[in-house]
């Protein structure tokens, strides 16, 4: 048997291996199809943070019980001064027990209703400044970094506003004007904003130019809808944790401006107002419950925020789903 001859019987045997497949006209009309959902994939890679769980379910306990406690039963009055029955006077420093249980501070108030009482007003305050910071901080870092014909004004907006000294222009703001809860937040949202528009300035940079902007721009998109359509779902990932780490970082601010003396006034309970008459007290070890309780607040506040943050982050990346 010649070579040709074995070739032949060789390609026989293979053909055999095969079948041929029928024309389905059904299954040629049917597509493929993916129950893919970003935000469920997000969610779901969050859930499965343990960490992550347990602080937002934290937070969201804190958050219920710090408006609510007002209208449990045997509640105090946060700005209350109450007596000694005995002596008539200021029950002043007056240690936890079944009454007050967070004992009472150096002029006699309820320390237990002052905190829930600031841990509202700090909430408020960082949670007004922190949509703003986002809103405005995208708004103004979008346009930055996207139309060219703007980044020379704005560079130079930005350099002049960013490069006095944030604390100075929160102590100035806070200083000419009466302190106040409108105040606080004006002077916050005065600087608030330029981390964030410089931040989403830079991301759109990298990403403005890749084919299917430039295929959007030829076809005629307008730019706000390249804007919101294209780049900054791209930066979900990246602008949560920020607005994450804003709210922290704003009740940490109001602690600082009550700490220099020009923050929210005395008779406006306040995370920051407690931690300031806390300190004071520190050297004394009867006394040091009066930092050590709003401390534990805003510590809890600021942690879980911080691991939320981080985990809806990490989430919220589409290379991590599957």
């Amino acid at each position: 048997m010649g070579a040709k001859e074995m070739e032949t019987v060789q390609a026989i045997e293979d053909l055999s291996l095969f079948e041929f497949a029928k024309f389905d006209e059904q299954a040629g009309e049917r597509i493929g199809y993916s129950d893919y959902s970003y935000w469920g994939s997000t969610i779901r890679m969050f859930l499965k943070n343990k960490s992550a769980v347990f602080c937002l379910c934290a937070m969201i306990t804190l958050l219920a019980f710090t408006f609510i406690q007002p209208y449990l039963p045997n509640q105090k009055d946060p700005t209350k001064v109450y007596l000694d029955p005995n002596t008539g006077r200021q029950l002043m420093n007056h240690p936890p027990d079944s009454e007050f249980w967070f004992g009472t501070n150096s002029i006699g108030q309820d320390l237990w209703s002052r905190i829930w009482s600031g841990t509202r007003t700090s909430l408020l305050i960082a949670f007004i400044v922190g949509i703003w910071e986002v809103g405005f901080g995208i708004l103004f870092g979008a346009l930055w970094g996207y139309v060219r014909q703007l980044d020379a004004l704005i560079t130079e907006i930005y350099n002049v506003i960013n490069n006095i000294p944030t604390t100075i222009v929160l102590t100035l703001l806070a200083y000419i004007m009466r302190p106040s809860f409108k105040t606080m937040i004006f002077a916050m949202c005065a600087t608030g904003w330029l981390g964030m528009a410089r931040f989403v300035r830079n991301q759109i940079i990298i990403i403005r130019d890749r084919e299917y902007n430039l295929a959007s721009r030829c076809l005629g998109t307008p730019t706000s809808r390249i804007i919101t359509k294209n780049l900054l779902p791209y930066l979900v990932s990246v602008i949560v944790l920020r607005i994450a780490l804003s709210i922290p970082g704003t009740i940490g601010w109001e602690v600082f401006l009550t700490y220099i003396g020009l923050g929210l006034p005395v008779n406006t309970p306040s995370l920051g107002n407690l931690v300031n008459e806390g300190r004071r007290l520190i050297m004394s070890p009867s006394l040091r419950y009066q930092l050590i309780f709003p401390a534990v607040v805003l510590s809890i506040i600021t942690i879980s925020f911080y691991v939320m943050g981080n985990a809806f982050s990490d989430a919220a990346d589409p290379r991590n789903h599957y």
